[in-house]
């Protein structure tokens, strides 16, 4: 997997990229992550990457000539690039769409600034995504998001694949609570069963709390898990043809 950076504040991706995991699956070989500035593909000698919008109004916009330039020459060397803007006028990210990008070779990730980008840009890019209802001053922390959610469900970048797998939103529900020792802090005791070492029982127990923390904590995804599973039980209960 390839991640590509189209950003006017390279410096913000130096620290992130370069610890933990991330930092790990690029020594490994298995993703790779280039951040271009966006400022290296002016014309003038300013290297302005803005100007005043049309129509009057506060702030101001990024320019389409520097953005499409460098979309062209970074996609000029990849295959299958998928290219994103990040946006609050984006859909909404979700774990669906974290896996899908996951199955793409590479991806273009163009971080806004300002008020906005020119509106042109659009054709040249697949898609514009938002990581939530807030306002953020630029794309490069969304950026970071998108490569850190993508770059997990990579195999080989986190050790145990199976906890990404149990991991909250992978199955449409929040994850059940978790344990360490000691088995008694502050008056407040592990579970008896998950001390039993029955693998059985501890599989339902977390089912149940999976699902009761959902429903006390997110009942939009307790309503959709309801849902889904209604719609499964209708077509097992259906006659064959």
């Amino acid at each position: 997997m390839q991640f590509h950076v189209l950003t006017i504040f390279p410096e913000m991706f130096t620290s992130p990229l370069s610890a933990s995991l991330l930092k790990k699956a690029q020594d490994k070989g298995i993703v790779s992550c280039t951040v271009h500035n966006l400022r290296d593909y002016t014309a003038d000698k300013h290297h302005s990457v803005d100007d005043a919008p049309y129509g009057g109004g506060q702030g101001m916009v990024m320019k389409p000539e520097p953005v499409v330039a460098a979309l062209e020459g970074v996609c000029r060397s990849l295959s299958n690039p998928w290219c994103i803007l990040l946006s609050p006028q984006g859909t909404p990210l979700t774990q669906a769409k974290v896996a899908e990008l996951a199955q793409r070779e590479s991806l273009v990730l163009l971080c806004g600034r300002y008020e906005g980008i020119d509106e042109r840009i659009h054709p040249f890019i697949d898609e514009e995504l938002s990581i939530g209802d807030y306002i953020l001053s630029g794309g490069e922390i969304a950026a970071l998001v998108i490569i850190d959610a993508v770059a997990r469900l990579i195999p080989g970048v986190v050790g145990n694949q199976e906890s990404v797998e149990e991991e909250s939103f992978s199955h449409g529900l929040l994850e059940y609570p978790h344990y360490t020792r000691p088995e008694e802090f502050r008056g407040m005791r592990v579970p008896e069963v998950l001390l039993s070492g029955n693998h059985a029982n501890i599989a339902c127990w977390r089912r149940q709390q999976s699902l009761l923390r959902t429903r006390e904590r997110r009942p939009d995804l307790f309503a959709k898990a309801e849902a889904s599973l209604g719609q499964v039980q209708g077509k097992s209960k259906a006659s064959p043809r």
